[in-house]
């Protein structure tokens, strides 16, 4: 990887590239949707992907295209290649879903501006729920959060992928700011004592989760 391609992943054609997005909660606006179209013509990018974390990816990007497509990309062009929060998903939520008690796209939006471009020592996938249904896929997320009637429950360390992991229930019946209060406190701990490109499952697995106890009494 050169400061040229830095951000980008090379495809299996050995040539092109793929550029991720970055939409916190996973909300885009008229506009967004517009300058990823605009930028997807000028640059004849063959795909766009929607992925599994609520971005948008541009497969086939030319190596020498790829500063001017994040230039135009702008803010969405972002790149986050290093070990930090990748993504927070989140679902409708209480304010557009029938079945949604808390707002899920808030508390998303607030928990990726707090944590963009900080590092960590793997990466950090977060789904946010608005309703035990789970819309969010919260339960296997690095960190997890699904809102009841009574307020939020945390989860942290699940992992999707080859070897799955749920992940350990933290605190339930949280307020939101109680619920951004117990992911600081968990990203801390996990920050100060995993190894470098350990997951959050991984590291649970290696040192347990007493830890995790520890928290709730605090």
């Amino acid at each position: 990887m050169t400061d040229a391609t830095y951000g980008a992943k090379l495809q299996r054609d050995g040539k092109t590239y793929a550029i991720q997005t970055r939409i916190p909660a996973g909300v885009v606006t008229p506009e967004n949707l517009e300058t990823i179209a605009r930028v997807a013509r000028k640059f004849h990018i063959p795909l766009v992907k929607i992925t599994s974390g609520q971005r948008f990816l541009l497969v086939g990007v030319q190596e020498q295209d790829i500063s001017g497509v994040r230039q135009e990309l702008g803010p969405l062009g972002t790149a986050t290649i290093t070990p930090g929060v990748r993504y927070v998903q989140s679902c409708p939520g209480i304010a557009f879903c029938k079945n949604g008690t808390q707002d899920s796209i808030g508390l998303a939006k607030a928990i990726s501006d707090e944590y963009a471009g900080q590092d960590f020592p793997g990466k950090i996938k977060i789904g946010v729920s608005g309703c035990p249904r789970c819309c969010g896929e919260s339960r296997v997320r690095d960190v997890g959060i699904i809102g009841t009637a009574k307020g939020w429950t945390v989860f942290f360390g699940g992992h999707s992928g080859f070897k799955s992991r749920q992940g350990e229930q933290v605190a339930t019946g949280l307020t939101t700011e109680k619920a951004m209060e117990c992911v600081r406190s968990l990203l801390s701990h996990y920050k100060a004592h995993a190894e470098p490109k350990e997951r959050s499952s991984r590291f649970l697995e290696r040192v347990g989760t007493e830890w995790i106890g520890e928290l709730k009494g605090q």
